[in-house]
């Protein structure tokens, strides 16, 4: 099965409430930009909602995390896996990223700088099979803010994971994305309800500042 082709749909407004009082502190916090590879962003129409405020959601968090002195981690996946490194994936999703530098890339507005961290990634999970946790941990990191696809795949799983290692999870709801509006909700649900605070990227990092006129 490869990727479906993703319709326009609008990014959700209403949040689900939250289960926890935690509240986002950069000085135990680390950002993960969770799989923002051209090969998996190519499914959604480039221009309009979801993916182009996604994206400028994520540089805003970007810049608010390295302003104020985060560690950036990015998830990726190697492209032109053998069937033994795809594992499991290949029966559910097909061969994966080819062997393409331009698949395996990140858009330049969102893409890693000097001294954020990349991840090899495997499973669904950012956790599986790396060492995100023991570099977080040499970090003094307890916290983990959560951007980019699939929402109700590796950024869900993702957040579960953390959660079970103990570390705290936000996940910025308009800075994520996903299949469709019904998954995208979902997954905000799910993971609300049961392991990370969901917020929106306002609530993150203060709202944008107004166009000029």
């Amino acid at each position: 099965m490869a990727l479906p082709a993703i319709a326009p749909y609008p990014l959700p407004t209403e949040l689900p409430p939250r289960r926890v009082p935690w509240q986002v502190d950069p000085s135990r916090a680390a950002l993960l930009v969770h799989d923002l590879q051209q090969y998996f962003l190519d499914a959604f129409p480039a221009a309009g909602p979801p993916l182009e405020p996604v994206l400028a959601n994520t540089a805003r968090t970007l810049a608010w995390a390295r302003a104020a002195g985060m560690p950036v981690f990015y998830s990726h996946q190697q492209g032109g896996q053998t069937p033994e490194q795809r594992g499991l994936q290949r029966d559910f999703w097909g061969p994966g990223l080819p062997a393409d530098e331009r698949a395996q890339s990140m858009p330049a507005a969102i893409a890693p700088e000097p001294g954020d961290r990349l991840v090899l990634k495997w499973k669904y999970s950012a956790f599986a099979r790396t060492d995100l946790a023991e570099q977080l941990a040499a970090l003094g990191r307890d916290q983990l803010v959560v951007v980019g696809v699939y929402a109700h795949i590796g950024v869900q799983l993702t957040a579960a994971d953390a959660w079970q290692r103990d570390l705290r999870a936000f996940v910025v709801a308009d800075a994520v994305a996903d299949f469709s509006a019904e998954h995208h909700r979902e997954a905000l649900r799910w993971t609300a309800g049961k392991c990370a605070v969901v917020l929106s990227t306002d609530e993150l990092t203060g709202p944008a500042p107004a166009l000029a006129r």
